[in-house]
C-alpha cells in the first residue's frame, strides 16, 4: 500500500473513531421522559371507574410543571384539580378523580423533564361500571 495511502486511511479511522465516540458522549443529552406506564392503561375497558389517574415517567419530572387533565367524551375536564407528583416516586404523578360516569374519558398529560425537555400526549379509556373506592 502507497504511504499516501496508509496516511489517508488512518484519518478516516480517526475520523470515524471520534464520530462514534461524540455520539456515545452526547446519548445521555438525547434521553427525555418518556411514559412507561398508566394507571388506568391506554385504550382500557374499565368494569369500574379509577379513583385516580397515575402516570410514571423514565426519569424524574418537575412536579411545579406538570399538567395533567381528564376530559369527558364531551372533551370537558372532570376536576379542577391539580396533579401531583407522587409522594414516594418523583417519576410519577397522580391526579385523584371524582365519580366517574359510565364512557370515554381521555388523558391528556404535559410535563417538563428535569433536563429541560418538555413530553406532551393523551390516550383514551373507557368505564363500563361505577366508581371504584380506595
Amino acid at each position: 500500500m502507497k504511504p499516501w495511502a496508509v496516511y489517508a486511511l488512518k484519518r478516516i479511522l480517526a475520523g470515524t473513531a471520534i464520530a462514534m465516540a461524540l455520539c456515545v458522549q452526547a446519548a445521555p443529552v438525547l434521553a427525555h421522559s418518556m411514559l412507561v406506564k398508566a394507571e388506568p392503561p391506554r385504550r382500557a375497558v374499565l368494569a369500574q371507574a379509577p379513583a385516580q389517574v397515575q402516570l410514571w415517567f423514565n426519569e424524574e419530572i418537575e412536579g411545579d410543571y406538570a399538567s395533567l387533565i381528564v376530559l369527558d367524551a364531551e372533551k370537558h375536564p372532570v376536576t379542577e384539580v391539580k396533579p401531583k407528583l407522587a409522594p414516594e416516586d418523583r417519576k410519577s404523578i397522580v391526579l385523584p378523580l371524582p365519580e366517574l360516569t359510565p364512557g370515554k374519558y381521555s388523558v391528556k398529560f404535559r410535563v417538563l423533564s428535569v433536563d429541560g425537555h418538555v413530553v406532551e400526549s393523551y390516550f383514551d379509556f373507557s368505564v363500563k361500571g361505577k366508581v371504584q373506592k380506595k
